[in-house]
């Protein structure tokens, strides 16, 4: 993986984990490298998830693979704000 594909990985997982964020109702306990963690991940599932249902790749923007994208950020968010949640309460 090339720099510039580095780069790019962290950026758009900034962006879906952001949205991801957006989606869910109230205020998430999770910082914002968490946040660009669970993007850059949700970005990865969500493709694969989205291309093993038979959504095609097209050369611009793949809106479905994005919904998919987005959903997965906003369970990962979801599922990572009650971890620290449940964390913080044992302390």
């Amino acid at each position: 993986m090339t720099i510039t594909g580095i780069i790019t990985a962290i950026v758009i997982g900034a962006i879906i984990g952001a949205v991801g964020r957006l989606v869910l109702p109230g205020r998430q306990p999770i910082g914002i490298l968490l946040t660009i963690g669970v993007g850059i991940v949700a970005a990865l599932v969500g493709t694969v998830i989205a291309q093993s249902v038979g959504v095609a790749t097209t050369n611009g923007i793949d809106w479905i693979e994005l919904v998919f994208q987005i959903g997965m950020a906003a369970i990962g968010v979801a599922a990572v704000a009650a971890f620290q949640r449940r964390g913080a309460g044992h302390r």
